[in-house]
């Protein structure tokens, strides 16, 4: 008699649902102890009852469930990924490195977004702790401003590595791009084409990211004894519309600027669209270089200079560093911060003609 449920042939077995060791119980009238232990090749199990266990695991075409044993022992091969969301080149290239790399090491990834809010990045936590994950791994909310949720995951001993976005403080593993010099190189690239009036399209300051790629900004313009002007710098969300919006209030200024640094390439890609309605020639009138490297910036007309993230490494990196802190459990192991160098991809919007 097959299992309720379940269709069985003589020559195959077709289940409409997955086989599982509470039919193969119920089919042979034992305990799932019982099958549990016939499966795993436990002593306490007869050769007899081991071999019926067997024949019928095969004829229904049983597969375990790694998962499922996993959690019942309090520990799995599953790493959590925390983004704050999945679109973009940025991410979903972090993600592949984070892949690859746990794939190597035997390991699986369960992936959540919070969307960029920090009541949905709690929840994330919540359920990849119900999922007794083996690590998580963590780029921040822009709206993250509270850390205590992190608390939990520290307290049950579980690695935490945050990536990209990340904590201040000396007590966070985290891997993390240059992104003062990312900022610093951009900007001193402007100013080696002869611009001398460079504004700064500036993400969110609580964010490590963006904070750093203002000052590196500001290195440059100290650099070239240049001063600091805070109507040239536009605090924005680093979207396409908030670009546009910039890039329009720093055209309505007495003295515009003669180029921009966009910390993210979206709203450098508004700019570029305003600047066009407005018939600005870029580079001639204007010069554009952004952060992220994104697909789109090399097939704008003009293509678009950007910082490239070394984004599959970071993700390959936090691996590293992730498998690095089970491998130290139980020893002294001092908090560590990976830093991979930005790269800057040089492209027609920024070859300004000199004007010194």
């Amino acid at each position: 008699m097959a299992p309720r449920g379940k269709k069985v042939n003589d020559s195959a077995s077709v289940q409409s649902s997955p086989v599982s060791m509470s039919d193969l119980a119920r089919e042979l009238g034992v305990s799932m102890t019982t099958i549990s232990r016939a499966l795993s090749d436990h002593h306490s199990i007869g050769p007899a009852t081991k071999q019926k266990v067997i024949k019928l695991a095969k004829k229904l075409n049983y597969q375990p469930n790694h998962l499922a044993a996993a959690l019942r022992k309090g520990k799995s091969k599953l790493l959590g990924v925390i983004v704050p969301y999945i679109e973009g080149r940025f991410f979903p290239s972090v993600v592949h490195g984070i892949e690859s790399a746990a794939s190597k090491a035997g390991y699986s990834v369960i992936i959540c977004q919070s969307n960029e809010d920090v009541a949905h990045e709690r929840k994330n936590i919540e359920t990849l702790l119900s999922a007794q994950v083996a690590g998580i791994m963590v780029s921040l909310s822009r709206t993250t401003l509270d850390f205590r949720h992190f608390d939990k995951v520290r307290k049950r001993g579980i690695p935490l590595v945050f990536f990209d976005r990340t904590m201040e403080g000396d007590n966070v593993n985290a891997v993390v791009l240059n992104d003062r010099d990312g900022g610093f190189q951009s900007t001193k690239h402007l100013l080696q084409q002869g611009c001398r009036r460079i504004a700064h399209f500036a993400g969110l300051q609580h964010l490590n990211i963006y904070k750093n790629r203002r000052q590196g900004y500001l290195d440059a313009l100290q650099l070239y004894g240049l001063p600091h002007d805070e109507e040239l710098i536009v605090y924005c969300d680093m979207t396409l519309e908030e670009g546009m919006a910039g890039m329009r209030r720093l055209l309505d200024l007495p003295n515009p600027p003669d180029a921009v640094f966009s910390a993210g390439d979206s709203s450098l890609l508004g700019a570029l669209q305003l600047l066009k309605q407005r018939g600005i020639r870029v580079p001639q009138d204007m010069a554009l270089a952004g952060f992220s490297n994104e697909a789109f910036t090399a097939i704008t007309e003009p293509m678009l200079t950007s910082v490239d993230q070394r984004c599959e490494e970071m993700g390959q990196a936090a691996v590293r560093l992730f498998l690095e802190l089970v491998e130290a459990k139980g020893s002294p192991f001092s908090h560590r911060q990976v830093v991979l160098q930005p790269e800057l991809f040089i492209r027609d919007s920024s070859l300004h003609q000199s004007k010194e």
